[in-house]
């Protein structure tokens, strides 16, 4: 038996089957959790379709959450499947392409500052809002993080500050909807992985044989390693645990090989 049998998660973020949002989906799954997931355009639509089919889902939705509104319409249509649910997991992060290459400071303005924080960090606290009470009392809120949030990652720029600002978003979360409602909000901080999102990134496939040889284990780490460990931090076996960066990255983060 799974050990998630009984409980529904909202799944924002699936570009393909090859994103972190799909892992951790396809893991709940398997452990028995309902499944819906969202896609943000038409063209992305497809590929979330058949990703939701492999969960044995229908339930597949539109979700801007660079608006209110658009969220709050996400609500509106999944509240046509369920009554309430009891997770959310947030996977989405964007940032001008133009500000992920090159020198920090050169590359950053003050619009693609307050995009990628709006998008990366902004909008888990909104889609939070926005579930109100759809969202059951001792209910579980996951993100998705990097590395780059406490150090500075090349070419990572701006999206590094964003999911720093996003990590401090967690700690808050959990103290708000800790105390009357018993509701666990976490992240999982995943090891470089390529992804169409990682797409973006001038170099990554540089940062990935580097993550893997500057690792403990001696390689990078897979979209299903990650899926299950946000499936445990969802779920009932995790009931103590809230307010926390989980990192799932082949122990790249805490060691030090030494010099050459």
């Amino acid at each position: 038996m799974g050990f998630m049998i009984g409980k529904k998660a909202l799944i924002v973020g699936v570009a393909s089957n090859r994103s972190i949002a799909w892992g951790i989906a396809e893991a709940m799954a398997k452990q028995g959790c309902e499944i819906a997931l969202t896609y943000q355009t038409e063209k992305l639509k497809k590929r979330v379709d058949k990703c939701a089919a492999v969960c044995n889902s229908s339930i597949v939705i539109a979700c801007d959450v660079a608006t209110d509104e658009g969220i709050e319409q996400t609500f509106t249509e999944l509240k046509k499947h369920w009554d309430n649910f009891d997770i959310i997991v947030h996977s989405v992060a964007f940032a001008p392409r133009e500000a992920l290459d090159g020198n920090y400071i050169d590359a950053t303005t003050r619009q693609n500052f307050a995009t990628a924080h709006d998008i990366s960090s902004y909008s888990f606290t909104a889609l939070a809002k926005a579930a109100g009470t759809m969202l059951n009392d001792n209910g579980a809120l996951l993100t998705v993080s990097y590395l780059g949030a406490i150090r500075a990652i090349p070419n990572y720029n701006i999206m590094g500050v964003a999911k720093a600002s996003l990590e401090a978003n967690v700690r808050y979360m959990a103290a708000a909807l800790g105390p009357d409602r018993g509701i666990r909000v976490n992240a999982v901080s995943a090891g470089p992985i390529k992804t169409l999102a990682a797409s973006g990134i001038k170099d990554f496939n540089k940062l990935l044989d580097y993550a893997a040889d500057s690792s403990a284990l001696k390689r990078t780490v897979t979209t299903e390693e990650v899926g299950n460990a946000a499936a445990f931090l969802c779920s009932d076996l995790a009931s103590g645990i809230t307010g926390e960066i989980t990192y799932i990255d082949s122990g790249y983060s805490f060691y030090d090989k030494g010099p050459e």
